[in-house]
């Protein structure tokens, strides 16, 4: 019984940390565009591509970009 307690303790102290909002990666280049590039802030590059290549929606800044011959694509 004090096994289960502990377990559900630290299961249920976890979860605020799970929860938590992560620190973006990118912001919009021009945010007033209805679909605008993001410039990372590792390295300052811009996205090749305005829109999801999955979705074809915004793109999401909280998302890490995956690189193609040196240069990001976004994702959402």
């Amino acid at each position: 019984m004090k096994l289960l307690l502990l377990v559900m303790v630290c299961c249920f102290s976890a979860l605020p940390a799970l929860s938590a909002e992560t620190a973006p990666f990118a912001e919009f280049v021009s945010p007033a565009d209805s679909l605008p590039h993001l410039r990372f802030f590792a390295d300052g590059k811009v996205t090749l591509n305005d829109r999801c290549p999955v979705r074809k929606v915004s793109l999401n800044p909280r998302m890490g970009a995956s690189y193609v011959n040196g240069e990001p694509i976004g994702f959402c």
